[in-house]
Formats: C-alpha cells, sequence, structure tokens
C-alpha cells in the first residue's frame, strides 16, 4: 500500500508571510504622508499603525523598520507641522522687502501657496492639542514664535513696538479664524477684496505690483479649476 500524500494546506497566509517584507515595499515617506493624511481626516485617535498598514496595503511589521513605535511617528508628525507651517510662515515674514504691503503681500501669497502652509494640518494639530497638554504646549510656542516673527515685519517697517504687535496679532488671528469659519469664497471675490484687505492690515494703500503678488496663487488656482473644467 502507497503512503498517503500529504494535504494541501489551503489556509490563507498570514499577513507577513503574503506581503513584502523589509523596507522594500514602503517607505518613510509613504507612512508619514498616510498618517498626514488619517490626521487631518480623522484626528489623531485614527493614527494607528494597522490602519496605517491597511491603507498602504503592507504588512505592519514593515512600519518597524522607519518608526521604532507609534510615539516616534507622532513626534515625526509635530515635527513635519513645525517645518511645514511654522518655519514656513517665519521664513515668509522675515523676507526683504520695500514696504510693509509688499512684506504683507509675499506672505499672504506663501499662505495661500500650495506648497506652503498647510491649513487643514493646522486645524488637525489644534485639534490634537485640545486632548494632549504636550502638543498644547507646542502649539502655545508656535503660535508665540509667529506672532512674534509678524510683529518683527512690522517693526522692520517702522510701526512703533506696540503697535507692530498689535498689528501682527490681528493679521495672525484674521487668517487663522477665516480659515476656520471657511467662507468657502470664490478666488474672484478674494481676489477683489485684496487691496483693501492689505490697506486696512497695514494702513498702507499697496501698489498694482504689490496687490498682483498677494494674488498670485489665487490666479493659479483659478487657472488650474478651468483646466480642469
Amino acid at each position: 500500500m502507497s503512503d498517503p500524500q500529504p494535504v494541501a494546506d489551503t489556509t490563507p497566509a498570514d499577513d507577513t508571510e503574503r506581503k513584502t517584507r523589509g523596507p522594500g515595499r514602503t517607505s518613510r515617506d509613504d507612512w508619514m504622508q498616510a498618517a498626514l493624511a488619517m490626521l487631518i481626516a480623522e484626528g489623531v485617535d485614527s493614527v494607528k499603525i494597522l490602519a496605517l498598514a491597511e491603507r498602504l496595503d503592507c504588512a505592519r511589521s514593515s512600519f518597524y523598520w522607519f518608526f521604532k513605535n507609534r510615539a516616534e511617528l507622532l513626534d515625526a508628525l509635530l515635527a513635519h507641522w513645525q517645518a511645514t507651517n511654522t518655519a514656513a510662515l517665519i521664513d515668509a515674514a522675515r523676507q526683504p522687502s520695500a514696504t510693509i504691503t509688499e512684506a504683507l503681500a509675499r506672505l499672504y501669497a506663501s499662505w495661500e501657496d500650495e506648497s506652503g502652509f498647510d491649513t487643514a494640518l493646522d486645524f488637525a494639530i489644534r485639534g490634537w492639542a485640545r486632548k494632549d497638554e504636550r502638543v498644547n504646549a507646542r502649539l502655545r510656542a508656535s503660535d508665540d514664535a509667529r506672532i512674534a516673527a509678524l510683529a518683527g515685519m512690522f517693526l522692520r517697517h517702522g510701526y512703533p513696538e506696540g503697535e507692530a504687535d498689535v498689528r501682527a496679532r490681528i493679521v495672525y488671528f484674521t487668517q487663522i479664524g477665516y480659515a476656520i469659519l471657511d467662507q468657502r469664497e470664490s478666488e474672484e471675490l478674494r481676489i477683489s477684496r485684496g487691496r483693501d484687505y492689505l490697506t486696512c492690515l497695514t494702513g498702507q494703500p499697496p501698489s498694482d505690483a504689490e496687490l498682483e503678488l498677494a494674488n498670485a496663487s489665487l490666479r493659479k488656482q483659478m487657472d488650474r479649476s478651468v483646466r480642469k473644467a
């Protein structure tokens, strides 16, 4: 009598066997981008290793090629936010400019540029800060640094210290509040209000060139919308 033949194993392969091992399948940036998208869409509580692995369609174990644990990933998200938003705003406020209206126009151009300040990420961090005192402390420090940079912008153009501080706060709080309210204005309407915004926030009327500088990013968005249509 012949020996019995082994029965084929039809059990589905384990996730770590079914999908590529090691760092070749995903990159650190893949995990970061997935985590940022999840943070913005669903909040920090949703940023979990298993959920990210499912989104990336890869083995959960590959996460550990790039991060020691979830806490290290969250620290990386905070560092990215500070580099993307706080550092970008401070750099924009420090750009050389001949007039205060040119300085503010450059700042607004940076705010509106899709590669610059990330408003959705800023809101996500603010939501996170309400649950985590450590994050809240970093947010307060970032807000203070941003306002100080804006005040420095006004100081360089001859405004008294107290007035420079108050104008900086008006610019910053107006922009943050504007985004929170989500006015859903058309680009055309925002552009039409640009001259009056610059005049009211600085006390000085902008030149046509300065106004065009402030509106440049909005015009790019309009052009992209037209091409998509």
